[in-house]
Formats: C-alpha cells, sequence, structure tokens
C-alpha cells in the first residue's frame, strides 16, 4: 500500500505563531480545506477540542466544499450514545460519498475532561472506548436488532439502517499507556503515534504488534510531524529558530507559558522525555516547541530541505508506519509548499523502498 499523508484543518487561522482574531471563520475552513486537496493530500483530520467548534460540521462543510480528498474526524466517547454517534457517522460518510474516517480520542487529560462533565479516570475512559468501538462497529455493520451489555454502555435491541457508504470505515485510535495500546491491538484499524524519535517508534511498532497477534489481527501506523523545510539545511534551521521565538512570545503574550504543566498523557511524557534528550534528535528530529508546550501536543518537527525531511519520513516508513500526518505552523501556505516541495519526494522514496522490497521478496 502507497503511504498515506495526511494534513489536519480547523475553523479558525491561529497557530503557535499565528494568533487567533477569530473565534470562528466559515471561509478559512474552504480556505484549507481546498489548499491541501490541491496539495495533494490523502486526508485531513479535524480535531476534537473542549472549548471549540464542532468536528461533525466543520468536516461536513470542508467535505461540502471538496471533492476527492478523505476526512479523519476526531471523536471523544462518552457524551454521544455510541448508537447515536455511530448514526451520525454513516450520514456524514453517506454525505462526503464515503471519505470518512473516524479517529477515536479517549482524552489525555482529567481537567480538560472535566470541562464537558466526564469524571472517569484514565484507565476507566480507555475501558469505556473499548465499549464504544464494539457497539458503535455492531451498529454500522449488523443486518439485524443487537442487544450489549458493558460497564459504560447498555442498549436492547439497536439497530440502524443507515450504514457507512464504505464497507469498512476505519477507526482510527492513540495513546501510548498499556491500557491504550490494548484497546488497539484488539478493536482499531490505524494506531496513532506522535513524533518520537525512531528508537522510540519502533519499541511501540513492535509492542502493538505484538499484542494485535495475540488477537490474530495486525494494525496500521500513523505518525504525526511538524515539518520545517527551507531550500537549504541551514535555512530550514533557522526557520526553526524564528518560529520557537515566535511561539514564545506569544505563550507570553497570553500567560500560557507559565501555566504549561507535565503532561497527564503518556504520549505527552514520551515526547518530553525526548525532548529531555536533546533538541536535536537522530538526524533531524527538533524538540525545541515541545519542550516549549511541555509535551502538551505532537509538537516535534523535522527540519531540513524536502529532500532531507523526505528522508526521515522514510526511515519511520521502513518500520512499517505507512502513515504520516504532516501539519505546519503556517497551516495554509505550509500545506501548499509541502504539496509542492515535500509530497513528492516523500511519494518517491516511499515508492522506490517498496519496489526495492518486491525485487527482494521476489
Amino acid at each position: 500500500m502507497a503511504i498515506q499523508i495526511l494534513g489536519m484543518i480547523w475553523h479558525r487561522e491561529a497557530s503557535e505563531i499565528i494568533p487567533a482574531t477569530k473565534t470562528f471563520d466559515k471561509n478559512y475552513i474552504v480556505k484549507i480545506a481546498q489548499a491541501h486537496e490541491q496539495a495533494g493530500f490523502d486526508r485531513i483530520l479535524c480535531g476534537y477540542w473542549s472549548d471549540q467548534a464542532d468536528g461533525f460540521l466543520v468536516t461536513a462543510y470542508a467535505a461540502a466544499h471538496t471533492s476527492k480528498i478523505k476526512f479523519l474526524l476526531a471523536h471523544r466517547p462518552g457524551f454521544v450514545s455510541p448508537t447515536l454517534a455511530a448514526r451520525k457517522l454513516a450520514t456524514l460518510d453517506q454525505l462526503t460519498d464515503g471519505r470518512l474516517a473516524l479517529h477515536v480520542i479517549s482524552g489525555g487529560s482529567d481537567i480538560d475532561q472535566k470541562k464537558d462533565g466526564d469524571f472517569l479516570n484514565k484507565q476507566e475512559r480507555y475501558a469505556r472506548s473499548a465499549e464504544f468501538i464494539e457497539v458503535v462497529q455492531k451498529t454500522w455493520y449488523s443486518q439485524e436488532p443487537f442487544s450489549y451489555e458493558g460497564d459504560y454502555y447498555h442498549v436492547v435491541d439497536a439497530y440502524s439502517e443507515i450504514k457507512p457508504l464504505q464497507t469498512h470505515l476505519p477507526i482510527y485510535f492513540g495513546g501510548s499507556s498499556i491500557e491504550a495500546l490494548q484497546v488497539a491491538a484488539k478493536h482499531v484499524d490505524i494506531f496513532a503515534l506522535w513524533g518520537e524519535p525512531l528508537a522510540g517508534a519502533q519499541e511501540q511498532v513492535e509492542t502493538l504488534n505484538q499484542l494485535a497477534a495475540q488477537h490474530e489481527r495486525q494494525l496500521d501506523y500513523n505518525i504525526s510531524f511538524r515539518p520545517i523545510i527551507a531550500d537549504s539545511e541551514s535555512r530550514a534551521w533557522e526557520k526553526a529558530q524564528e518560529i520557537y521565538q515566535l511561539s514564545k512570545k506569544q505563550l507570553e503574550n497570553f500567560g500560557l507559558q507559565a501555566a504549561r504543566k507535565k503532561p497527564q498523557s503518556t504520549g505527552g511524557q514520551r515526547l518530553l522525555a525526548a525532548a529531555g534528550q536533546g533538541e536535536r534528535l537522530d538526524t533531524n528530529l527538533w524538540t525545541g516547541i515541545t519542550s516549549l508546550v511541555q509535551g502538551s501536543y505532537n509538537s516535534t518537527a523535522l527540519v531540513g530541505t524536502p529532500e532531507q525531511v523526505a528522508e526521515s519520513i522514510l526511515q519511520y516508513y521502513k518500520l512499517g508506519i505507512r502513515s504520516v500526518l504532516i501539519r505546519g505552523f503556517d497551516p495554509v501556505q505550509d500545506a501548499i509548499d509541502y504539496g509542492r516541495e515535500l509530497l513528492p519526494q516523500i511519494r518517491e522514496k516511499t515508492e522506490k523502498y517498496d519496489q526495492q522490497q518486491q525485487l527482494i521478496s521476489a
């Protein structure tokens, strides 16, 4: 399977280096979605925040203004019944002509979960996610009414006439704790990693492969980075430092830097631990922003020329990670630049590697 390249969209112009000036901008949704489609991305993620616009509606609006690019909708279990969520997702898949995938987000912060009235602990949230996925899939694929009784969900004679357009709607999942890995190994299609160094990513893949094998399953993998590219290596690192200074200033201006605490999520802790090993890891993995935001989200960058960044992504591809999510610090312009300069290099290198592997196995 050819490498899948994902981007990310949201409902207003904002980033670490671009202060938000609007709460919501429907024209920006169109602009950023179309920029990714024209750049040649395969799929775009619409994220989930406890205080921001609804992802179902943002995805539907973006899909109405694009024709080919696929979508990955982040959704947190616990606030919508899984049978209702399944029908909403099936409806959206029909509206998007089968372009939808689901990213189940269990929630990595107790504080953030409580904002929406969820007081389960992390272990309980992962157990709930497993049940949520089971009920959603039964709702999608059962051809007759079904009943389900778990610790978190109980339905009787549930049935949905509306089904996804796709024969199988892909489910992505993330989380680095053992509870998360066990849910992923048993229930999902694609496991999403944050941009760890090669050794950490390999450890995650090997652990999950072993867990999935216990259920006679195989997983696919996605990894996320924030590429910083330029026509020379030195200029790319200069850009990285410019981004760092702008990000630091914005955090200070909004009083956010002092408020950053050690992340509760295991994934965030792993990123922060990697940042503790140094600012530059492997060939060109940069942890500057990771340290600045205390590992609170996917913040590691690959820095260099498009050829150098593509070569680094190839090394993860060789580990069996056949999908990569890349998003920039200037979201629209970076998506355009990636499409012109980086995506062709990534696809050329991974295709050449696949051809070599086929010759070896022939």
